[in-house]
């Protein structure tokens, strides 16, 4: 069995004037994890993680997994949507990562990310943990560790990278999520929050990061060795949603696959 990861940070969006911050420490932050958990990283951040790259990388490692291998997916940057056109969204929408030539229209759409998954191997393991665009109100949780001053969202509106002629203008108001990746072929979807959420960028003891992802890594540490995903995202939830954090994190998956041991 092999173990083997991609890890995203995209804090550069030229021409948005939405650049983020704490992205690509987040991707170092789970090579670091994934690499000693055994997996062979890859990473791509900021300029090297342009769309034709991003399917590119993701095409391959999902292409060489074979029968009982692990892959593990990290992506860290603003999250997107366009209007649906095939009519399978029910939300009329097709969310999207943005790539960090966004700007010159290269969204890479959750229908593209599904045709990619679907060429997996039987008995592939494939795990997506995004931690952009959606947002909540439930307010609990702890947020001591939490700067002053943040969070910013990680959701880069249409307006700001497509022409607005080609959106409808009511939808332009509207966020964005990831409700839809549950169907992208993967065992395990674990999301920084709600469809039409936001998942927000800040800072913790004046480092640069994702909420979602500073507490994930957090509570793994207290977790035991045979924790699963499950046991993982039940902890996450003590400290998410916040009111100053208003992000409800999502676990997407088949029964099983939530029981699975975590990075096994």
């Amino acid at each position: 069995m092999s173990k083997s990861a991609l890890c995203i940070g995209i804090n550069d969006y030229p021409g948005t004037e939405s650049d983020l911050a704490g992205c690509v420490n987040d991707a170092n932050d789970w090579s670091s994890l994934l690499g000693q958990r055994g997996y062979l990283v890859r990473q791509m951040l900021d300029g090297e993680a342009t769309k034709a790259a991003m399917v590119q990388a993701i095409g391959d490692l999902i292409g060489a997994a074979r029968n009982g291998d692990s892959v593990v997916i990290t992506y860290s940057g603003h999250g997107t949507w366009v209007p649906d056109t095939s009519g399978d969204e029910s939300d009329g929408r097709d969310e999207g990562l943005c790539p960090h030539d966004i700007s010159d229209g290269n969204v890479l759409l959750d229908d593209e990310l599904t045709e990619i998954f679907r060429l997996r191997e039987a008995g592939v393991r494939v795990l997506l943990i995004a931690d952009s665009c959606h947002s909540g109100s439930v307010t609990r949780g702890n947020d001591a560790d939490l700067d002053p001053g943040m969070p910013r969202a990680r959701f880069l509106p249409p307006s700001v990278w497509a022409d607005d002629t080609q959106l409808a203008p009511a939808a332009l108001s509207r966020s964005g999520g990831f409700g839809s990746f549950s169907r992208l072929g993967g065992d395990l979807l674990m999301a920084g929050c709600r469809d039409a959420e936001f998942s927000w960028d800040t800072r913790f003891g004046g480092r640069p990061n994702g909420a979602f992802t500073y507490y994930a890594l957090k509570t793994l540490q207290q977790l035991g060795p045979d924790a699963s995903y499950q046991d993982w995202f039940r902890a996450i939830g003590n400290h998410l949603p916040t009111t100053r954090l208003p992000q409800t994190p999502q676990i997407l998956g088949s029964r099983s696959a939530r029981h699975f041991p975590i990075f096994e």
